[in-house]
């Protein structure tokens, strides 16, 4: 069962997670989340390990119950300029930066953050699966970002984001190798992936 409070006292605890570091295309999100102490869904669980229409029935219940919550992204552009790391921090940033309460301890899904004001932070690696708020923002970035991309699918629908989300799957690579990088490409990335063989 998923943990509700990291500290024994009553600080007001954020969870942050982001989705998306790995995909070669679409913004990397981020959302934080706070919880109230009561709170609990025997589906909640680190959003890769639930199922899609799972994930949408937790985000309602989640932003209906939260003490607090928001999301929000770096761009491509700001991934190709910080590094994906770097980006990864910002969106975490700018979503603390937009909850209606601030909170007194952040506790991070990974092993590496950069503080946020002068609020201390725990990074937990695997947190998504062992703690509610980092699980639920967890969900809420998942989501968000998974509608993004099915949206941007619909002008490029040859990459096939509606499906692998921008992730780096066979088909996608083909894609890039045979139609080029379109402008939601993180050039960084593919430029790795790709040794400048493509078209940019």
């Amino acid at each position: 069962m998923l943990k509700i409070r990291y500290s024994d006292d009553q600080l007001l605890e954020a969870g942050c997670d982001e989705a998306g570091r790995g995909c070669l295309a679409g913004p990397v999100f981020a959302a934080a989340v706070i919880l109230p102490a009561n709170f609990f869904h025997p589906l909640l669980n680190d959003s890769k390990k639930v199922t899609p229409a799972n994930r949408l029935i937790l985000r309602s219940f989640i932003e209906q119950n939260a003490l607090a919550h928001a999301v929000s992204f770096a761009t491509v552009e700001e991934i190709d300029q910080l590094n994906i790391l770097n980006a990864s921090f910002l969106a975490m940033h700018r979503a603390l930066e937009k909850l209606n309460h601030e909170p007194q301890l952040i506790l991070v899904d990974g092993n590496r953050f950069r503080p946020y004001k002068k609020i201390p932070h725990r990074c937990i690696v695997k947190g998504d699966g062992l703690y509610t708020s980092i699980a639920a923002a967890s969900i809420l970035a998942k989501t968000y970002r998974d509608e993004y991309m099915e949206k941007i699918h619909q002008q490029f629908p040859c990459y096939n984001w509606k499906q692998n989300k921008g992730y780096p799957t066979a088909e996608h690579r083909l894609m890039i190798e045979k139609e080029g990088i379109s402008p939601h490409h993180r050039k960084t990335f593919c430029i790795n992936y790709f040794q400048l063989s493509i078209p940019f």
